[in-house]
């Protein structure tokens, strides 16, 4: 349905090409809040507004705020200047934004008694808060923060899993206009401390410890490990898990404090009001793991990413007021700030989850989507390759019928787990938001929408509002063949820089073409007009002068039925320059042997060419991953070539390298 005399507000492209696996009907389309937005701003289709939107970047955002809403402590009188570079691009000038206070305080004056957090822990804990009671221990922490010397610009990191307190304590430091440094919480006390090092973090706020997988991992201990290497820090919060059940805890009394302790200190007032603050404010320091060095501390500000993620939510996910967003994440991965910020910001509830999504049954993130009357569920592809080798019962045992859209993003997908995402958790009714980008430009790239037709394991285009493309060698547009993402207008969501190391940012983003964002992602158009995300242009194979993505082997040797999923690298060859070796992880029951090694490499062959054969196909226990389920394939290359794998620091499993070690040729 369209207003009287409005063209249809979703474009046609897409109807009708062949491999589509989801399709908005009109209705559901028609009460999008993209198309909502459609005929707020006038442009008759997506295309329109794209196409728009490219030329006058300036002109989309400020459009887009105005649709969000956004609680402005002060409205802007400019939205974008350029007069520092596109590189170092400004928003929102003359305005305030505070994004803690946006999130909070006008929810709470609105809807008091609605649902603000739903939060779960793995032993079958729930606690929720409604806006006013977050908004209420939010403003406390931020007064409790401040008497404990927190000010505006300092740094604090943040060592938690997923619990009540990782969100408030982001809100809190927001208030004051400090900086938090989002960690991982399954990180060894080297990273931690290589982070609040590098960054000075005056204080870390972290917790006794965690549920994992019926365990309990001691996290005051990695803390306490990595502030003896961070000599800057000189307070830790400690919120309390699990307190005596623990038993004796490390203390060091005039350093460390208890979290509940500290709020209940009669002399902590709420911080009621929050000061104005200039959209360009840093608000989060988040770092990065590069392919090779140190990791990169991407800066971001309060009218930047938290601006761009409930954007990317709004209109492409459709998350808006009385949905309940959960998305399996950490606060260490960029989606758990994202998760937080931009649900808030969008009137949605957030459910959190402490634990593993199946333990200790693996229904166990069905059951949790059930029971919070979760709309938008999102994770990355390799949950879904976990959780599949259990079967559809543990899915079809639980009401999902309330889940309106799936999302997923972390690395590229494989049509099987594609298919039983969308069919068995779906109903192959709910699109499969694909959503692709990174860390530093605040969330998606590419993404899927609910106005455009969706292909398996792609994306319907460019993220709305963002002049995404595909270039070749020369910074053409390209189609139809691989390569370079990039976008060729500023965000809002761009970091400010890499903490304290401007020339890297602008040498890592903005070297290769003038102008031109260049994000380090292989991507191809096809005929039909749908992305696919190829994989890390730095993990590019190139066999006798042919190049092809990782992710189109992986695909092609999960193409085998005994594979259940697959990394491929590069190796050196003397013939042929670059050879590929794909290190295949087997489904449970079957066994390894060389006759199935080479049926995986046909099955290679039979996909992608002869020229394309696998030299070697590699049966381990597991992949090196990060917690968040991404490959590493540049460790799984390094441990396989027996050289230094540089930063491990996100690496989750440190075994799954020591069977590629050896695994490997051996060496003379």
């Amino acid at each position: 349905m369209t207003r009287p005399g409005a063209s249809n507000p979703w474009p046609t492209f897409g109807r009708d090409v062949a491999g589509v696996a989801w399709r908005p009907d009109p209705a559901t389309a028609a009460a999008s809040l993209l198309a909502r937005f459609l005929r707020a701003i006038g442009e008759p289709d997506l295309e329109a507004l794209q196409a728009r939107a490219v030329v006058d970047p300036a002109w989309f955002w400020a459009a887009a705020a105005d649709d969000l809403a956004l609680d402005w402590q002060r409205r802007p009188t400019s939205t974008l200047d350029l007069s520092g570079g596109v590189e170092w691009a400004r928003w929102w000038g003359g305005g305030a934004f505070n994004h803690a206070s946006a999130a909070v305080d006008g929810r709470a004056a609105r809807d008091p008694e609605g649902l603000a957090i739903a939060w779960e822990g793995e032993d079958g804990d729930v606690r929720r808060y409604s806006n006013k009671e977050l908004r209420g221990a939010v403003d406390l922490a931020a007064g409790m923060l401040q008497a404990h010397g927190v000010r505006a610009g300092d740094r604090v990191g943040i060592l938690l899993p997923m619990l009540p307190e990782t969100a408030i304590a982001v809100l809190a430091l927001g208030k004051l206009q400090a900086i938090f440094t989002p960690i991982f919480s399954g990180y060894g006390a080297p990273a931690v401390a290589a982070r609040l090092a590098d960054c000075e973090a005056s204080l870390l706020v972290t917790a006794d410890g965690f549920r994992r997988r019926g365990g309990i991992v001691r996290l005051k201990e990695t803390a306490d490990a990595a502030v003896a290497a961070a000599p800057t820090v000189r307070e830790v919060l400690v919120v309390r898990r699990f307190g005596e059940a623990l038993g004796e805890l490390p203390w060091k009394p005039g350093r460390d404090v208890w979290w509940d302790e500290a709020l209940a200190d009669p002399a902590v007032e709420p911080l009621r009001e929050t000061s104005e603050t200039d959209p360009e404010t840093p608000f989060m320091l988040i770092y990065t793991s590069g392919t090779t060095g140190r990791p990169k501390g991407a800066v971001h500000v309060h009218g930047g990413f938290p601006v761009k993620a409930a954007q990317d939510l709004a209109h492409v996910f459709d998350l808006g007021p009385g949905d309940r967003l959960f998305w399996v994440t950490d606060l260490g991965w960029m989606m758990g700030p994202w998760a937080i910020t931009g649900a808030l910001l969008r009137g949605a509830a957030l459910v959190m989850y402490e634990g593993t999504p199946d333990y200790p049954a693996p229904d166990r993130l069905w059951a949790i989507a059930a029971r919070h009357g979760v709309t938008h569920l999102g994770l990355s592809p390799t949950v879904i390759r976990t959780l599949m080798a259990h079967g559809a019962d543990p899915v079809r045992a639980h009401d999902l019928s309330g889940l309106r859209v799936l999302g997923s993003t972390g690395e590229p997908w494989n049509p099987e787990p594609w298919w039983w995402f969308f069919r068995e958790v779906g109903g192959g009714r709910c699109p499969i938001v694909n959503y692709s980008g990174g860390t530093e430009v605040s969330g998606g790239i590419v993404s899927g929408n609910l106005l455009t037709p969706m292909k398996p394991c792609g994306f319907s285009g460019p993220n709305v509002g963002t002049a995404a493309d595909v270039l070749g060698p020369d910074g053409e547009s390209v189609r139809g063949v691989v390569g370079e993402l990039a976008i060729r207008a500023p965000l809002p969501g761009m970091t400010r820089g890499f903490w304290r190391d401007p020339e890297r940012y602008v040498e890592t983003y903005w070297s290769r073409f003038p102008g031109v964002w260049v994000h380090g992602d292989w991507a191809l158009v096809d005929e039909d007009g749908h992305w696919f995300i190829q994989g890390r242009s730095d993990d590019t194979l190139k066999v006798a002068g042919k190049r092809v993505g990782p992710a189109e082997v992986e695909s092609a040797a999960v193409g085998h039925p005994a594979v259940l999923e697959a990394a491929a690298v590069g190796v050196p060859h003397e013939v042929k320059g670059e050879a590929i070796v794909v290190f295949c992880v087997l489904r449970r029951g079957e066994v390894d042997s060389l006759d199935l090694r080479a049926a995986i490499s046909a099955t290679v062959v039979a996909s992608l060419g002869r020229a394309l054969k696998p030299e070697t196909v590699v049966v381990v226990p597991e992949l090196p991953k990060t917690r968040s389920g991404k490959v590493m394939r540049r460790v799984a290359r390094a441990a396989y070539l027996g050289l230094d794998p540089g930063d491990l620091s996100a690496l989750e499993n440190p075994l799954a390298v020591e069977a590629i070690r050896r695994a490997a040729p051996a060496r003379g």
